[in-house]
C-alpha cells in the first residue's frame, strides 16, 4: 500500500470545491449531448458540447511584443484549488470542464510534460484513485495523462488529469452498455489502435507501479519502432531510457485495476459530411480515447459521425499504430 495518502473525503471535497467556483463563475463547464457508437463492438462515447464553440480565448500573441506562455499551474486560483498532495504535487480543477468535477494533479516545482513520468507522479495518481475509490461514489476515477505532440498534450507543465467515472455516464440511460475502456482487458485487445495493459491493485506499491509504466511504455516504443521503421529491429529494452524527454507520444490511462499506454502517431484526423465526402472538420483526441470517449465540438461532425460511425474508425485507427498491421506480442498480461 502506498504510504502517501490522499483526503478520505477527496470526492466530497472536489464536488464542493466544483460548485463553489461554478457558482462563482470562477470556471467554465460546458454541458454535452451524447450517443453511443459501437467500433469492433466496443461501446464508444461520441459527445457534443454547443457551448465549446464559445470557449474564452486568450489575447492573440503580438509579435512586437512576446509574452512567455502562460502557465495554469504556476500559481492556480485560490477558488480552484483543492489541496496539496504531498511534498510534490497538488490538486486543482480544471478550469474548462466538459466533465463535472474535472480535477488535475499538477506537480509543484515545474517539470515538463514530454518528459517520462516518475515514481512520485504515479504513486500520487493512486493516491488519488484509492481515495476515490472508497466514497460512495462507487465508479471511482479514471486518470489520464496525455505525453508528446500527438497525444493530445496542451500545457508543457506536467499533469495528470483525473475524472469522476459517475460523472463519465452523465446523459447515458442506466442500461448503457458503455464501460470505461481501460478497464477492460479483453475490449483493449479490440481497439483498432494497439495498446499496452497490465493489471494493478490499489495495494500495488509506487516501486512496482513505476516498473509497470516503464515495461509498457517500452513496449510502446517497440511497436512504434517496428511500425515506423519496418524491417528494422525494434529497440530493447535496455535501449530505451526511463528517464527524461520521452521517446515516443502516448497516452497513459490509470484505473482502481489497469495501467493502460497507447503510443500514438497523430492527433485525429478529418471528418468528411457523410452524403458529400466534403471535409467538415477535424476530430482529436487525447487520453480520454482509452475510456472509450470521443468530443466533437461543431455540430456538423456530430452528424457526420452518428451517419457513419465508420469514420470514428478511421481515426481510431490513424491515431496510434493499427492493430491490424501490428505483429507484436499481446498487448495485456
Amino acid at each position: 500500500m502506498s504510504l502517501l495518502k490522499a483526503p478520505s473525503n477527496l470526492p466530497e471535497l472536489v464536488k464542493t470545491t466544483f460548485s463553489k467556483a461554478l457558482a462563482a463563475n470562477e470556471l467554465h463547464y460546458f454541458p454535452t449531448q451524447v450517443t453511443i457508437l459501437h467500433i469492433n463492438s466496443i461501446p464508444f462515447q461520441l459527445r457534443f458540447s454547443p457551448a465549446l464553440a464559445n470557449k474564452p480565448k486568450g489575447p492573440p500573441p503580438d509579435p512586437a511584443h512576446p509574452r512567455k506562455p502562460f502557465d495554469p499551474f504556476a500559481n492556480p486560483p485560490a477558488s480552484l484549488f483543492i489541496t496539496d498532495l504531498g511534498h510534490q504535487h497538488y490538486l486543482v480543477l480544471n478550469k474548462f470542464a466538459v466533465v463535472p468535477e474535472h480535477f488535475i494533479l499538477a506537480t509543484k516545482e515545474f517539470k515538463l510534460q514530454t518528459h517520462l513520468l516518475e515514481e512520485s507522479d504515479l504513486q500520487a495518481t493512486l493516491a488519488c484513485i484509492d481515495a476515490g475509490g472508497k466514497a460512495a461514489q462507487e465508479d471511482g476515477l479514471f486518470a489520464f495523462f496525455n505525453g508528446g505532440d500527438h497525444s493530445g498534450a496542451s500545457q508543457p507543465h506536467r499533469h495528470i488529469q483525473l475524472l469522476p467515472i459517475s460523472r463519465m455516464r452523465d446523459g447515458l440511460e442506466t442500461s448503457s452498455s458503455w464501460e470505461v475502456l481501460a478497464q477492460q482487458a479483453d475490449s483493449l485487445d479490440k481497439t483498432p489502435f494497439v495498446a499496452f495493459s497490465e493489471p494493478i491493485s490499489i495495494d500495488t506499491s509506487s516501486e512496482n507501479l513505476h516498473a509497470a509504466y516503464l515495461r509498457l511504455y517500452r513496449k510502446a516504443c517497440q511497436a512504434v519502432a517496428q511500425h515506423t521503421h519496418a524491417g528494422s529491429t525494434a529497440p530493447t529494452d535496455d535501449e530505451v531510457p526511463s528517464t527524461g524527454e520521452a521517446k515516443i507520444s502516448y497516452n497513459m490511462a490509470m484505473t482502481k485495476d489497469r495501467l493502460v499506454i497507447c503510443p500514438r502517431l497523430s492527433d485525429g484526423c478529418e471528418i468528411r459530411d457523410a452524403e458529400t465526402s466534403s471535409p467538415i472538420g477535424f476530430l482529436a483526441l487525447n487520453g480520454t480515447v482509452l475510456a472509450g470517449t470521443a468530443l466533437v465540438k461543431s455540430e456538423a461532425e456530430w452528424e457526420a459521425l452518428k451517419k457513419s460511425p465508420d469514420q470514428l474508425l478511421d481515426v481510431l485507427k490513424s491515431i496510434g499504430v493499427p492493430r491490424e498491421e501490428y505483429q507484436g506480442e499481446s498487448n495485456k498480461l
